[in-house]
């Protein structure tokens, strides 16, 4: 493990210069510049102070965090079509329930439908990739063509639909997660 480079990452994700946390750890900035580079390897007392002054502890630290996929192909993608309501939507990340975010692709046919969804904590984002769209958001209803997009807090009820002649294609993106 290089603690050095994990040290400066965590101190940069802080917001912090070298001379900022050796002040809150009562070393020297040349000092951390030195762990940093992996010159010198502090003591476990100094490396648990630097540590709490990060904002994290030993076990956290050297806990090494296991990548999660970062690529996902056609073969991630989970469709399901509602015949009732003219929609098709494709989940593009598998188990995104569990992320800050949950991207769909939802496709309405003329007069198609998406799931009216209740009003919920978070927020919503679309871009409409082909065709066009009828927001529904409380009482108000906006039209979004190709190329638009739309952003909103979930505090209303909502729901696209498609009012057009031709399919409609919308990339969503929900946080949290509400699909």
């Amino acid at each position: 493990m290089d603690i050095g480079s994990k040290i400066k990452r965590l101190r940069i994700l802080n917001e912090l210069t070298q001379e900022e946390l050796a002040q809150r750890c009562d070393l020297t900035k040349g000092f951390i510049s030195k762990i940093e580079r992996d010159i010198t390897s502090p003591s476990i007392a100094t490396l648990m102070d630097i540590l709490e002054a990060l904002g994290t502890d030993v076990k956290k630290f050297f806990n090494e965090d296991v990548q999660d996929k970062i690529v996902f192909t056609k073969e991630d993608i989970y469709t399901s079509t509602n015949e009732d309501s003219l929609h098709k939507v494709s989940w593009l990340i598998p188990n995104a329930q569990k992320n800050a975010m949950e991207p769909i692709l939802i496709e309405l046919v003329p007069n198609g439908k998406s799931n009216i969804e209740d009003p919920h904590k978070g927020e919503e984002f679309g871009y409409v990739l082909k065709g066009a769209v009828t927001l529904h958001f409380g009482n108000k209803r906006f039209k979004i063509k190709k190329g638009e997009s739309f952003y909103f807090k979930s505090s209303q009820a909502h729901f696209l639909e498609n009012t057009g002649v031709k399919n409609a294609e919308v990339l969503w993106v929900s946080s949290p997660p509400s699909f």
